[in-house]
C-alpha cells in the first residue's frame, strides 16, 4: 500500500537478500500503488530500524514495489551491499498520479480504499493509547478513546475478523469519524496533535513502539512540546528533498 511500515517491504528485502546470496534471479510482477501520488513524512533514522522500517525512506515514498526493489539494489541496502539479479515486469499504462483501488483488502484491517488512503496518517496512532477502529468494520477510518472529549461520534471495539483482541475492547470510545474525508495528499498530523492535546493524562499517551513507526526519536518530542504541524513539517523537508533525488533514479513510470 505504499507505506514504509507496511511490512511487505521488509519481506521483499529478505527475499532479495536470499536470492542474491544463493544466486537465484528474482522476478517481480509489479503492481499499482494506491498511495503513489505523494511523498511525505520523516525519513527513517538508522537507530529506529526494525521490521516495520528497514530503509531510509519517508512514511509515504511514492513508488511501486518494483521501483522500490530497484532502489534497494541500487542503493546497496542488502547485506554487505550484495546485488540481487532483479527483473521487474512493469504495469502497462500506469502513472504515479493514477487513482487506483485495490480490488480485495490487502490485509484484514484495511477493508477498503478509504482505509488505505488514511492508513499512512492514522497508523501513527497505533503505538499510542488511541484506537484506530480495530475491532470494528471502520478500521483506519476512525479514531477514539474513552477519555477523549464526548463527541457526536462513538464506537466500541469488539473481537472480529480483523482483530481477536482489539485495543480498548468493549469500551465506549469517543472520537472522530473520517470516512467522509477526501483522499489525502500528505501525512495528516492534525488528528494526532489534537488527540494528544485533548487526552487528559499526556504521560500515558505514547507507547514504547512510537519511534519505530515514526522512524525517528524527534516526532514524539515535537508533539509533547506542542510544536505546530507546520514547524514539524519543516524539519522533514531537507531529508525529503534528498530522498526525491534518490527515488528519481529508480522510477519506471511517470
Amino acid at each position: 500500500v505504499g507505506v514504509r511500515f507496511y511490512t511487505y517491504l521488509s519481506t521483499l528485502h529478505y527475499v532479495m537478500e536470499a536470492c542474491a546470496e544463493n544466486k537465484i534471479p528474482l522476478i517481480i510482477l509489479d503492481r499499482p500503488n494506491p498511495n503513489a501520488h505523494y511523498i511525505d513524512g520523516p525519513l527513517l533514522q538508522e537507530d529506529c530500524k526494525s521490521f516495520v522500517g528497514m530503509h531510509p525512506v519517508p512514511i509515504v515514498y511514492g513508488m511501486t514495489i518494483g521501483e522500490y526493489a530497484k532502489m534497494i539494489n541500487g542503493e546497496g541496502w542488502l547485506n554487505e551491499g550484495i546485488k540481487c539479479d532483479l527483473i521487474v515486469i512493469p504495469v502497462k499504462n500506469y502513472s504515479h498520479q493514477m487513482a487506483y483501488e485495490i480490488p480485495i483488502r490487502p490485509s484484514p484491517n484495511l477493508p477498503n480504499a478509504n482505509s488505505i488512503a488514511l492508513y499512512p496518517s492514522l497508523c501513527l496512532f497505533e503505538p499510542t493509547v488511541i484506537s484506530v477502529g480495530r475491532g470494528t468494520e471502520m478500521q483506519f477510518q476512525i479514531y477514539g478513546h474513552p477519555e477523549l472529549p464526548l463527541t457526536k461520534f462513538s464506537f466500541t471495539p469488539r473481537p472480529n475478523y480483523g482483530s481477536k483482541n482489539p485495543k480498548l475492547k468493549h469500551q465506549l470510545c469517543h472520537g472522530v469519524d473520517l470516512r467522509g474525508y477526501k483522499r489525502p495528499n500528505k501525512i495528516e498530523l492534525q488528528w494526532l496533535i489534537q488527540a494528544h492535546k485533548d487526552f487528559p493524562n499526556k504521560a500515558l499517551f505514547f507507547k514504547k513502539g512510537f519511534n519505530r513507526i515514526a522512524g525517528n526519536k524527534t516526532l514524539e518530542q515535537q508533539l509533547v512540546k506542542g510544536i505546530s504541524e507546520q514547524q514539524i513539517r519543516k524539519t522533514w523537508q531537507r531529508d525529503l528533498d534528498k530522498f526525491k533525488k534518490i527515488r528519481k533514479k529508480y522510477l519506471i513510470y511517470p
